[in-house]
């Protein structure tokens, strides 16, 4: 009987760690759409993982939000990401990085946003492509 509660106890501070690490890394992703070092996407994604783990409630919340939920759907799928939207996402990510070179002005903080930048825009440009409906604002 022990070993149950105990088992009980770690399960539910699982649950509880997920929880919280999911809505940091959503406001986190949330402030990253106004701050260009912070990965906007990857942090959605973490969230919806997060709280796949821990909360059926909180996860339907985000899959069907009308922001997020696209992001997420788009990742699930498998099916690719439309040209426009990796066209504007490699776009709008070298000029909020331009704008983190000027406004920082080091060295080592250049060369970080440069490979990281060089990184995931060969991502974007090796994931698979999906045709775009007419219908899709991207």
């Amino acid at each position: 009987m022990p070993s149950t509660i105990t088992s009980d106890l770690r399960m539910q501070g699982k649950k509880i760690f997920y929880i919280m690490l999911g809505w940091f890394s959503l406001i986190t992703g949330i402030i990253g759409i106004f701050l260009p070092l912070l990965p906007t996407t990857p942090l959605v994604l973490l969230a919806a993982w997060c709280f796949s783990k821990s909360s059926v409630r909180f996860h339907t919340w985000l899959i069907q939000h009308k922001h997020f939920g696209p992001i997420i759907r788009d990742w699930q799928s498998g099916d690719g990401i439309p040209r426009r939207s990796r066209n504007r996402a490699i776009m709008f990510m070298w000029a909020g990085m331009a704008i983190s070179i000027f406004i920082v002005s080091r060295f080592w903080a250049t060369i970080g946003l440069i490979c990281i930048g060089t990184a995931v825009s060969i991502y974007l440009l090796r994931m698979p492509l999906r045709s775009e409906n007419k219908n899709e604002t991207g």
